[in-house]
């Protein structure tokens, strides 16, 4: 009896659990017919070329021979082996999905790249020409018109923002080819930054995502589109359970500026700007590591219009909280031009209000080269470390005022927080530093066994170190 009792109650945790997961059916029939598959041709990158063994011309000198000789020498009659055949077409395929009725569909910038031709195949077989309406390589993101639209099925797109880690989500695509496969995860994280996409607060999910998946849509469990899936991280080249997606909000913001405009415009407000580490933290005098710390403000840039300074720390963004310096670039990007935000900084271990009116995003972001170090010998100083003057043309190439060049670098607290031979030093412990008179003046007030920030230019590029006296 009680063999049957513990078997019955087995079988009722397993329905209730299987009970409890998410049923798919209905969502994956509800939205398929909006989701396409892109695939592309390219023209050959480069026409024939080559020499043909036992022959002393190559191919433009061949091309310049009557037609029946050509053909001769190329086929595989030829008693000199042939030639090189016509060089391929290159196709490629990925996914997107239909988000008007009268045909704009949404996928990857990667997928339709250096397209000649583009066609969308419908969930019904109808194969449909396509035209390239807008690009933004920022976000990866493209706009499509399928020209023969109308009336076409299209996705219900949601808010990406309301999504929460752990939530359900659900991907439809076309893996290696295989039209309209549906895999299924959870959103494993939210805001996530990639080294080459500083402007997307990516969604990070455990969706298996794999070529011909890019520019599919994530679906959540009211059937809406929350965001684009774009990127995987991978050691293997394929799946490894860390998938990215572009959020819907700022690809739908994307998509009505392409759509609008034939461009996309971002917020830019000119400065650099590094994490806030927790000696970092203890230097500036905060309490735990949160915020963008400003390396370096741009000439010219609205940072500097509204008052910004090297060694601020952008605490809030427009009301918003910024815990990680990667959460301020999509915040300013997704700004538009012209509107005025609220910054709260920390400076000099007081939180002040700054109103920035925000800039346009350059095309392209400039850099400034490294020039090559000279002038007189160096100065000894202290923290294991030696100083000089700076060099007049690196002074003048990287825009210096100031600042002490580091001649050589020993065993001390210098070295230990990462300064190198080269560094520019321009500000100690909050102190700007114009001479080398000033730096031994700067490093003799320094606090004993207290962590003090130390602001070098680099190669052109500012940034903050750490250094415990």
């Amino acid at each position: 009896m009680l063999m049957m009792s513990l078997l019955v109650f087995l079988a009722w945790s397993q329905t209730v659990a299987a009970r409890s997961l998410p049923d798919f059916t209905e969502l994956v029939e509800n939205n398929s017919g909006a989701v396409v598959n892109i695939s592309t041709t390219s023209a050959p990158s480069q026409k024939r070329s080559g020499n043909y063994p036992g022959l002393p011309f190559d191919e433009r000198q061949l091309e310049q021979l009557p037609e029946f000789f050509q053909d001769f020498f190329r086929g595989p009659q030829s008693p000199f082996g042939g030639g090189p055949g016509p060089a391929e077409p290159r196709r490629s395929m990925g996914s997107g999905f239909i988000v008007s009725s009268d045909g704009y569909v949404l996928t990857n910038n990667h997928v339709i790249e250096g397209a000649d031709e583009i066609v969308v195949r419908l969930s019904d077989r109808r194969e449909l020409p396509a035209t390239l309406v807008g690009t933004d390589s920022r976000s990866d993101m493209a706009v499509l018109k399928i020209e023969d639209g109308d009336d076409l099925p299209v996705v219900k797109v949601g808010r990406s923002r309301e999504l929460k880690v752990g939530e359900w989500v659900l991907a439809i695509g076309s893996p290696f080819g295989f039209d309209y496969t549906v895999t299924a995860g959870i959103v494993s994280a939210l805001g996530r930054s990639l080294p080459t996409e500083n402007y997307v607060p990516f969604i990070q999910t455990d969706v298996a995502i794999n070529p011909g998946n890019s520019g599919g849509p994530l679906f959540n469990l009211d059937g809406e589109v929350v965001g684009i899936n774009s990127q995987i991280y991978t050691r293997s080249g394929g799946f490894m359970g860390v998938s990215f997606a572009i959020p819907i909000d700022d690809a739908m913001n994307v998509f009505r500026q392409i759509r609008d405009n034939g461009t996309v415009a971002r917020g830019w407000l000119g400065v650099l700007i590094q994490e806030v580490n927790r000696d970092l933290a203890e230097s500036f005098g905060l309490k735990r590591p949160r915020g963008a710390l400003i390396a370096e403000v741009m000439a010219g840039s609205p940072a500097e219009d509204a008052g910004l300074e090297a060694g601020d720390i952008v605490l809030e963004y427009d009301g918003d909280a910024v815990e990680l310096s990667s959460d301020l670039p999509p915040m300013v990007g997704r700004t538009a031009v012209g509107d005025t935000a609220k910054l709260t900084v920390l400076r000099e271990g007081d939180e002040i209000t700054l109103d920035v009116a925000i800039g346009k995003l350059p095309a392209q972001d400039g850099e400034q080269a490294g020039v090559p170090s000279g002038g007189q010998g160096p100065s000894p100083a202290p923290l294991g470390l030696a100083v000089e003057p700076v060099p007049s043309e690196l002074a003048d190439s990287a825009g210096l005022t100031g600042g002490v060049m580091v001649a050589s670098v020993g065993r001390g607290p210098a070295q230990d927080a990462g300064i190198r031979p080269r560094d520019v030093i321009t500000e100690i412990h909050r102190k700007p530093v114009h001479s080398v008179e000033e730096f031994r003046q700067v490093v003799s007030e320094l606090p004993d066994g207290r962590a003090v920030s130390v602001r070098v230019v680099r190669q052109g590029r500012a940034i903050y170190l750490v250094m415990k006296p």
